[in-house]
């Protein structure tokens, strides 16, 4: 269900020029998401984690824009 979100999230996690902290929150996001458990909760979770990155002054702005649009894949799949 999540094959076209977790690539997109490693994209970022092996990214070197990210952050550590960032690049830990989206680890934690990959984690979550291939936990089992209730899909709206995994993606509500996702969603507030890429939503606290995203807010981060630091981060890369073209890995701000990554991240928006994987928020946007997954409030799609909320719906």
């Amino acid at each position: 269900m999540f094959e076209k979100v977790i690539p997109l999230i490693e994209q970022i996690v092996n990214d070197r020029t990210v952050p550590r902290n960032i690049r830990a929150k989206c680890q934690e996001s990959i984690e979550v998401l291939n936990d089992g458990g209730d899909t709206a909760v995994r993606i509500s979770t996702v969603i507030s984690n890429m939503d606290e990155v995203s807010n981060d002054p630091n981060i890369p702005m073209y890995t701000r824009t990554q991240i928006w649009n994987i928020v946007s894949i997954l409030e799609s799949m909320q719906k």
